[in-house]
């Protein structure tokens, strides 16, 4: 049995989207060859928000090693707040103990914290042992650089000096890449030579079953977010004005509802929940501005606050239907699908034409899925699917079997361990 030592800042019960495929691979790494063991930050230092019925998914036989980080508040006045940051000597201090005591054969770094990366060079010249770096984002990006500053992401500034000085490091010695996108892969292979032939595979997230009976077990403790008697499309994710090119065929095909047939479309209630990742009291609205603009404000919820992932699920559950909107930048992939697939309820979806999501939404045999700028009928179709959503004539999809068991979490998990084999045979495929 091989042994892999995971490396997310971030695990059970912070509830973030980057921990989501180490925590839904742990179950099957060992049916595929590997041993898994996972060292993350204490929950104490994590300021995200906690959901503790992410717990009951880890494995009772998975070692966790916690290691500390420095205070969030002494670090960020000087631009550190990044948990990466803060906890690097710490994660530099426990795994040099763990690499002295026992034999590992691979590290993995599955997170978006990135700046924790640059120690799988560190550990590789001082250990020997091989890495792979999961990039489930792009880490140095010129995609806000031209965007006027208050869309730019805060201290975008200082962030994109520092990942851009940072990167090289770790990309330069990485002995192999996986990533969500195809085209995340052929950037860094471009951008640094000396990885060009090293194994890599586009590997998206998966859909773990076993979440769906634990939020519909505990879906009482959850108050409740939609409002009963009206017809509620639902969207949880992260907004952005990035997402407007998505979200604005919807608004016009709803305000165009509301003229030519106000009985039924009054009927209709657009939630966005979960739109920013700033701390709780501290986030702006991204979707509402747009549904002002064009006059459907009465129509649309946006709670920018973010909601646990298992009252996420629970409320999937309770919507009439689901709505997933894209990012205006091509290569963006969207994770969040997977949840919104497992509810099987009525969906539409509206992407970038680019979009690495089709694909999956096409393998899944998902109807109502439409790139916003193909606007061939996409007035039509939008108005469509609201009228038969708001008079329940959207039965419940039924999807290509093949396509859940290819992105079942178990099948991810095994493309993650064919990678780390590749690794360690020096095959590049």
């Amino acid at each position: 049995m091989k042994r892999v030592l995971i490396i997310s800042p971030y695990f059970p019960p912070s509830n973030t989207p980057d921990m989501q495929r180490v925590r839904m691979s742990l179950p099957y790494f060992e049916q595929y060859g590997w041993e898994a063991e996972v060292v993350t930050v204490a929950p104490v230092y994590s300021d995200m928000q906690k959901d503790e019925l992410l717990l009951e998914t880890v494995p009772s036989n998975i070692k966790v090693h916690v290691v500390k980080a420095f205070e969030k508040k002494r670090t960020a006045r000087f631009g550190f707040g990044n948990i990466a940051f803060r906890s690097s000597p710490f994660y530099k201090r426990k795994v040099n103990e763990l690499l002295t005591e026992k034999k590992y054969d691979l590290i993995y770094f599955s997170t978006t914290q990135f700046a924790i990366c640059v120690l799988g060079a560190y550990w590789k010249k001082r250990f020997g042992v091989p890495y792979v770096i999961d990039m489930q984002d792009p880490w140095h990006s010129d995609y806000y650089r031209d965007k006027p500053k208050h869309q730019q992401p805060p201290k975008y500034w200082l962030s994109y000096r520092l990942n851009k000085y940072l990167e090289p490091i770790a990309l330069k010695k990485a002995d192999g890449l996986i990533s969500v996108s195809e085209s995340y892969i052929a950037d860094l292979k471009n951008r640094y030579p000396a990885i060009k032939n090293i194994p890599a595979a586009t590997i998206t997230f998966g859909s773990f079953e076993p979440d769906l009976d634990i939020a519909i077990k505990n879906s009482k403790r959850f108050s409740g977010l939609l409002r009963p008697g009206l017809t509620n499309l639902v969207y949880i994710g992260r907004g952005g004005l990035d997402m407007h090119s998505a979200v604005q065929p919807l608004f016009k095909a709803l305000k165009q509802g509301l003229t030519s047939n106000p009985d039924l479309f009054t009927q209709l209630k657009l939630y966005f929940i979960g739109t920013s990742y700033a701390p709780k009291g501290k986030s702006m609205p991204t979707i509402m501005p747009l549904a002002r603009q064009m006059g459907i404000a009465d129509h649309v919820i946006e709670i920018t606050d973010r909601i646990s992932y298992f009252e996420a699920l629970a409320t999937l559950q309770q919507a009439d239907g689901l709505f997933i909107p894209g990012s205006d930048d091509p290569k963006y992939t969207a994770s969040k699908i997977y949840p919104y697939l497992m509810a099987r309820k009525p969906l539409l979806a509206i992407f970038n034409s680019h979009s690495p999501a089709l694909q999956v939404l096409k393998d899944y045999d998902v109807p109502n899925v439409y790139s916003y700028d193909d606007t061939d009928g996409l007035d039509n179709y939008i108005s469509d699917f609201l009228k038969l959503l708001a008079e329940k004539k959207i039965e419940a999809p039924v999807y290509n079997a093949a396509g859940v068991e290819k992105y079942s979490a178990q099948n991810i998990t095994k493309k993650q361990c064919d990678l780390f084999n590749q690794v360690l045979t020096g095959i590049c495929v």
